[in-house]
């Protein structure tokens, strides 16, 4: 799961989304230097990531993957899903996106200066860029994909994620919704809960 899977499944608490973003960022003993609260949402992100990598339906579409972007699959599987959960969000939240989003902006700002380094140099681009409402649009993806390709120590082929996606797009739409109200499920019998679309998640 990428940032936005990871912010819609923190289920508009606070200290969970606050977490949520940073959890890949926080190694080791440096977890004990947050609150209790904060510590929370960093488990529950590891939670959520352990589950989505033992998931059946994920490992399809990274094997799908695997040939062409090796190690990088499950990276391009994250950001795939989030695309999906962006282009059909108002199926799964009651609230719209740029809205949802915009407060979790506010509320990691009013932290930034508490957040790791690399965190607080992530969150301006976020930010202006609006990478988490944009993930729907393919180009703004295709732009995503290509910095991370840049970023890579070696050629990840990143770059060509986005045609890939558009080539095979039903397979990865499909498995994305198999797999979406499961981790959802999850994560609730955890104890954190959603407001859901009014009709309920299609």
């Amino acid at each position: 799961m990428n940032f936005l899977a990871h912010l819609y499944l923190s289920g508009n608490k606070d200290h969970l989304i606050i977490g949520n973003f940073i959890a890949d960022m926080v190694k080791g003993s440096q977890i004990n230097g947050y609150s209790s609260s904060v510590k929370e949402g960093i488990l529950l992100h590891r939670q959520i990531d352990t589950f989505t990598d033992a998931h059946v339906v994920v490992s399809r579409s990274k094997e799908r993957l695997r040939e062409r972007y090796r190690l990088y699959a499950g990276v391009v599987v994250d950001m795939y899903y989030d695309h999906f959960l962006a282009r059909y969000w108002d199926e799964f939240s009651a609230h719209a996106l740029d809205e949802y989003v915009a407060r979790a902006y506010r509320i990691l700002d009013g932290v930034k200066t508490s957040l790791p380094p690399r965190a607080q140099y992530i969150l301006p681009f976020m930010v202006d860029h609006n990478w988490l409402v944009n993930y729907a649009d393919p180009d703004s993806l295709r732009r995503n994909f290509a910095g991370m390709a840049r970023r890579t120590p070696f050629d990840s082929g990143m770059e060509t994620a986005v045609e890939y996606l558009l080539r095979h797009y039903k397979d990865f739409e499909e498995e994305f919704r198999l797999f979406f109200p499961d981790i959802v499920n999850f994560v609730e019998e955890l104890g954190v809960s959603h407001e859901h679309h009014q009709n309920g998640q299609r």
